[in-house]
Formats: structure tokens, sequence, C-alpha cells
């Protein structure tokens, strides 16, 4: 038992050993699994994280990217020849700056078919009470006018549901598609300085009315119908017939009298060539704030036809606007004795009015380096084509005659020059001449 003593206990501390060195490699194996599964418990975290960073950045962009903006505006100089007033046969000349308009034009895209879009409008670089000199207005007299809507404005605040190209509805404060101004209005749109002057002697400038339309494409065809809020024939005048009867005086628009309006284009006039008609009709009176003035309708009806060709370096476009308006004498009285509105003495309201222009131009840009565009334009006006009695003044009777030039130094910007002549149907009233410059921008994001 002696000698095997010493062998048994070095068989034991062997065995002891080994299992030793397998408990060893054992706590070393677990370690290193425990290693592992710490380094991949801190990788799956680090791609939740990424993960989900992911997400929140297509979130955020699948938001911003439901949102629009858009801009445009224009700065003019103008040098005109004018008159202090209706009667006066001298004209005198003068220098202008203006910063005529910004207007910024947000959207919002709810889903596939709903979406809105607001457009406000800041004219003449501001907004409060101003002094203005109308000279067009009995013999010229100053008026003070708090711009209320004039000098910063909604031009736009629609809704619109489309669940397809055929069809579409939208309402609240829209464009009424009645002259060429409410669809080609940026500065890139048309080829004079300003807008045409025959437009803006007949209709509002890019005339917004409060109601709803349908609108829709088939095939080229591009329709439109709307029903809207009417005008007020309160203020009317004879210089610019019933432009003036917007309602954007005042913080309620008057709906006793709704008005009517249907489009019909062929083509696109903001892409290309086109051709369209709209008519207009609508009743007046029942929107006059003093109604017990006038006991009649004052029914307006309006007829335009326009058509555009835009085709390599060629651009020409033109529109012809007809108006009616139904007891112009009726109302021309009534405002004569309406307090406060001074529509003048002698002032005479058409039955009838007429206007046109033709704007033809050369994209040089086809043949040369150099992107400039030269056109020639024609403005023919006349708010006193007709009148129920009496004999209608000629003085109104304007037509424009000019030529210029666009320079487009990148897409975006556009520098205008244009000079002209300006002729009344009046013989004892001279030719005045008038030049023009100006600097528009458009952009979108």
């Amino acid at each position: 038992m002696s000698a095997t003593d010493p062998e048994v206990l070095a068989a034991a501390i062997a065995k002891q050993e080994t299992e030793l060195t397998e408990l060893k490699a054992q706590l070393k194996e677990l370690a290193q699994q425990q290693q592992a599964q710490a380094e991949q418990q801190k990788q799956q975290q680090l791609l939740q994280q990424e993960t989900l960073a992911t997400v929140k950045a297509e979130s955020a962009d699948s938001k911003f990217s439901k949102f629009s903006f858009k801009s445009y505006g224009s700065v003019i100089y103008t040098s005109d020849e004018y008159y202090d007033n209706v009667q006066d046969t001298t004209p005198e000349r003068r220098g202008r700056f203006d910063l005529e308009r910004i207007v910024t034009e947000f959207g919002y895209q709810f889903n596939d078919q709903w979406d809105m879009e607001v457009e406000i409008e800041y004219e003449h670089g501001g907004t409060g009470t101003s002094l203005e000199y109308d000279g067009f207005d009995e013999f010229g007299e100053f008026e003070a006018e708090v711009e209320a809507g004039g000098e910063v404005m909604i031009e736009k605040a629609e809704i619109r549901y489309r669940p397809g190209d055929a069809f579409g509805v939208k309402f609240g404060n829209i464009h009424l598609p009645v002259g060429l101004s409410s669809t080609l209005h940026k500065p890139n749109q048309y080829l004079t300085v300003q807008r045409h002057k025959s437009e803006a002697a007949m209709l509002p400038a890019v005339w917004n009315e409060n109601g709803i339309g349908i609108f829709g494409e088939i095939a080229n065809f591009h329709y439109q119908a709307q029903v809207v809020s009417g005008l007020n024939s309160e203020y009317f005048r004879t210089y610019d017939w019933v432009a003036s009867g917007h309602q954007k005086r005042f913080e309620h628009v008057n709906a006793d009298d709704l008005a009517y309006v249907a489009r019909l284009d062929y083509g696109n006039f903001k892409t290309g060539s086109a051709v369209g008609v709209s008519y207009y009709y609508g009743n007046t009176s029942g929107n006059r704030h003093k109604t017990n003035k006038l006991n009649s309708d004052g029914t307006v009806s309006i007829f335009s036809i326009a058509a555009a060709f835009v085709e390599g370096p060629w651009i020409v476009r033109g529109q012809y606007l007809n108006g009616t308006l139904s007891d112009s004498d009726a109302i021309t009285q009534a405002n004569k004795t309406t307090p406060g509105l001074k529509p003048g003495n002698f002032a005479q309201l058409g039955s009838e009015s007429e206007a046109f222009f033709v704007e033809a131009g050369v994209d040089l840009g086809h043949f040369t380096p150099v992107p400039i565009t030269i056109f020639a334009n024609i403005d023919y006006s006349n708010p006193l084509k007709e009148v129920e009695t009496g004999i209608a003044t000629k003085r109104y009777e304007n037509t424009w005659i000019s030529a210029g030039i666009n320079y487009f130094p990148i897409p975006e910007i556009v520098i205008k020059a244009e000079a002209g002549v300006q002729q009344v149907a009046v013989a004892s009233i001279p030719d005045t001449h008038f030049f023009a410059l100006g600097v528009g921008y458009q952009f979108s994001l």
C-alpha cells in the first residue's frame, strides 16, 4: 500500500490538473461566447439606431415632399408722358420706379387626390394708407386710400379634389379663367414689361373670386366651369369699365348676386400653342352696399377668345375681349348720387366694352448663343364702345404700340426693355411716348 500511494496520488493530481485545464478552457470559451454575444447585441443596437434614424429621415423627407413653394416678382422703371386730367391736352413726362409685385405660392399635397394652394401678392412694396393722384376722375384729384386688399392680398386660396385627369373640383378663392392674365401672369409668360394694358382697361388684374369650380383635361381639351361671387356696380368707372367692381376693398364680399364662368381650351397656353374661349355672366346690383339706389340688374357679360402659337423661335399670342353691361345709365346715375363714391360729374359707363392685344416675338437664342427675344406688341381698349344714351367720348379709346427685348441671363431671371407710343382717339390730344425697363424672376422648390 505504501508503495502504491504515491502513484495514486500522482494520478489523482494529474486528473485534477486535466479537469482544471478543461475548466479553464470552458471558462475561456464561455468568456469568448459572452464577449461575442455582447458584441452582437451592440451591433444589433447600432443597427436598430441606424434603422430608426433612417425611418425618421424618410418620414421627414416624405412630409417635406408634400410641401411646395413658388415665387415670382418684378421691379420696373417707367418714363411716360401723361396728362394731369382728362381735360388736359399738353402732356408732361415723368419717370417712376415701382416694386411692382412679389408673389409667394405655398402648396401642400394631402394625398394623391387632395391638395391646397395659397398665393399671396405684395404690391408696390408695402401696405397701409396711400395717397394717389387720379387724373381720370373729374378734373383730377388726390385720393387717400387704405389699401386693405390692393397692396397685400390673397390672390388664391383654394382646396382641390382631383381623382383623375378628366375631372376635378376646386373651391375657395379661385382664379377666374377670363383673360389670359389669369393663366399667363408671371414675368416670363408675357413679352411686355407690364401686363397687357388692354386687359387692365376691362377686367380685374388676375381676376380671383370666392366660389367653386370644376375642371379637367380630356385628350388635349381643358375645361373649366365656375360659380363665383359677382361684381359690385358701385365701383364701375369710365376708364376701366367693370374692373374696379372687383370686391376687394372690404373684409366681406357681398354674394347676393353670383356669377357664372365657363372656359374651354385646346392645347396649353402655359407650355405652348393653344386656342381658347371663355364666357362670364352675372348680375351686379344685388352686391351694392346702398341697395336702395338701384332697382335694375346691372348684368355683365364678357366673351373672350385667345390664341397662342409657340413653336421653335416663334412666339405669337393674342386675345379679343367683348363685354356688355345692362342698365349702364341707371348705374351711372345711382353712383353720382351715392355719397362718397365720387364717380365724376361727367362720367359715362359703357353699355359695351372692347379690347384686344397681339404680341409677337422671335427667340434669337435658337440662332445665336445670346438668350434674347425681340418682340412687337399692340394693345387696344375702348371701355366706351357703346353707351345707352348720348354720344360716347373717345377720350378713353387708347392704342399702345411698342417694341422691345427680353434677355434671360439665366432661365429664372428676365430683364426687359420696351419703348412705344400711346394714341388716343381724339384728334386734339397728341400721341405720347413711353419707355419701360423691368426685371422679373420666377422659381419653384
